[in-house]
C-alpha cells in the first residue's frame, strides 16, 4: 500500500509537533508513509532515522513563487502525485486545494480534517479527533526522535562532549523578536547555574542578524568558555549533540520541540504565543512572564522572563 501523509506548515516545530499522528498513520497499516512537507521543516534531516516513514516529497511554495504556487503550480504537484500512484491520502488540514489536487491526481482514497474549519482549529486536537474518527486510533501528544547509539558515541567524540559535566541546551533563537529573550536575562540564568553545576552551553540559534547579535552578547559574556555555539552546523549534527545533553532551556522555538522530542527536560520560556506550543509534551516546562496567568498571541513577554524562576525550574528537573 502506498500512502501518503500532507503536513503542509513550514516551522520545524509543527513537524515534531505532528509527528506521532504520522506514525500513527504508518502503524495502521503497517506500511512506511511518504510524507509532503516543505524544505523549511527541515523533515529528511529530523526523521533520518525514523522507520516509519519512507521518502519525501517537498512542497515548494515558501516564496509565494515557488514550483507549487498558483494555479500551474497546482498542476505540477498534481502530477508529482499521480506518477507516486498512491492508494491513500491523509491531509492534515482543511484546505479545499489539496483535496482538489488529490482528487485530479487520481488518489482513490483520500482522508482530510473538515474542508474550511482552519479559523480556531486546535493544533493538537484537531489531528487527535481526525485519527480518532478516521481510523480510531487515539493519538497521544507525545513526539519522540530516534538517535542511534553509535550516533551519539560518534557525536560525543566528535564534538568532545563530555558526559561528566552537565551539558545544557541554550536554545536562544527564535522565529520572530518577540519570543528571543534577550541576552541579559539568558547570562542571568546562565550565572545561576553556572554557581552550582559544573556545566558546558551548547548555544542553539539561526544566522539571522538579530539571533546573532544576542549569540555574540552571550559569546562576549563571563561564560564564553562555558559555551559551544551551534549556528552553523547542519540539524542532522545538532540533534545528537542535544541527545547527549542533560536538559535544555529554550524560548519557543524549533530547538525547544526538538530537545523535548529528544527525552530532554525542557524548560520553555513562553513570551508571545499559545501556551500550548510549550506545553504538549510531558517534558516540557513552560516559564511564562512574570504578572501573566498565561501567554498568547501579543503577550510580548520577552522582557519579563524571570530568571530565579527558571533556575529554579532548572534544579527541580535535574536533580
Amino acid at each position: 500500500m502506498n500512502i501518503l501523509v500532507v503536513q503542509n506548515r513550514m516551522g520545524i516545530g509543527d513537524l515534531v509537533i505532528f509527528m506521532p499522528f504520522i506514525e500513527a498513520i504508518s502503524k495502521k497499516y503497517n506500511e512506511p508513509v511518504t510524507c509532503l512537507v516543505k524544505k523549511s521543516s527541515k523533515a529528511n534531516e529530523i526523521f533520518k532515522e525514523n522507520k516509519f516513514i519512507k521518502n519525501f516529497i517537498f512542497l515548494d511554495r515558501e516564496s509565494r513563487k515557488g514550483s507549487h504556487d498558483g494555479i500551474s503550480g497546482s498542476f505540477k504537484l498534481v502530477s508529482e502525485l499521480r506518477s507516486h500512484k498512491f492508494d491513500k491520502i491523509f491531509i492534515l488540514n482543511s484546505s479545499l486545494r489539496f483535496y482538489i489536487i488529490s482528487k485530479l491526481a487520481g488518489i482513490k482514497e483520500i482522508f482530510q480534517y473538515p474542508l474550511l474549519k482552519k479559523n480556531k482549529q486546535h493544533i493538537i486536537i484537531a489531528a487527535q479527533k481526525f485519527l480518532k474518527d478516521k481510523l480510531d486510533v487515539h493519538v497521544e501528544s507525545n513526539p519522540i526522535i530516534e538517535i542511534s547509539k553509535e550516533n551519539l558515541i560518534l557525536s560525543r567524540k566528535k564534538f568532545n562532549i563530555d558526559p561528566d559535566k552537565v551539558n545544557i541546551l541554550l536554545g536562544i533563537g527564535g522565529s520572530g523578536p518577540t519570543k528571543r529573550v534577550p541576552a541579559r536575562i539568558i547570562i542571568k540564568i546562565m550565572e545561576l547555574i553556572n554557581q552550582n553545576y559544573n556545566c558546558i552551553f551548547y548555544l542553539a540559534t539561526g544566522n539571522n542578524e538579530e539571533e546573532k547579535l544576542i549569540l555574540n552578547e552571550i559569546l562576549n559574556s563571563n561564560y564564553k568558555d562555558k559555551c559551544k555555539p551551534l549556528n552553523d552546523l547542519p540539524i542532522y549534527e545538532i540533534l545528537p549533540i542535544i541527545k547527549n545533553c542533560k536538559a535544555s532551556i529554550c524560548n519557543d522555538s524549533s530547538f525547544s520541540h526538538l530537545s523535548a522530542a529528544l527525552c530532554l527536560p525542557t524548560i520553555v520560556m513562553m513570551t508571545d504565543t499559545p501556551l500550548i506550543y510549550g506545553s504538549y509534551s510531558p517534558r516540557m516546562y513552560p516559564i511564562i512572564p512574570d504578572g501573566e496567568k498565561t501567554v498568547t498571541h501579543n503577550t510580548l513577554g520577552k522582557n519579563k522572563i524571570n530568571p530565579i524562576k527558571v533556575f529554579t525550574k532548572f534544579k527541580e528537573i535535574i536533580n
